[in-house]
């Protein structure tokens, strides 16, 4: 499996932006899809952004967060970034990060983002 560590997460004001990063610790060019997933309490997990590595780079976005996140990579540092702006208290969830192709589909341990009101 890939390993995947978050980081980047915490405590912002409803407003306020935050960037979550992905080290993933194999090549990211190796995955067809990385990307976010949030998962909020009560809640089931859903989709927040994420990448197509091997097709150019196509992204797709949850429509909880579409024009408010943007979904990057840095294939040098294996590194995958989630920069998302006007946040809102309904943000609030752990962030997990997701690597997948034909062998793997690895979650990171997930990155808390609390957003107050």
């Amino acid at each position: 499996q890939v390993q995947l560590v978050e980081s980047g997460g915490g405590l912002v004001q409803a407003g306020g932006s935050l960037r979550l990063s992905c080290a993933a610790s194999e090549t990211i060019s190796s995955m067809n899809i990385m990307g976010w997933y949030r998962q909020a309490p009560g809640k089931e997990r859903e989709l927040v952004a994420v990448m197509a590595v091997r097709s150019g780079g196509a992204t797709t976005y949850g429509n909880s967060v579409k024009g408010r996140s943007t979904i990057s990579r840095d294939n040098a540092k294996n590194t995958v970034y989630l920069q998302m702006n006007s946040l809102k208290p309904e943000d609030t969830a752990i962030y997990y990060c997701n690597a997948r192709n034909s062998l793997h589909n690895s979650w990171g341990q997930g990155i808390q983002v609390t957003v107050s009101s």
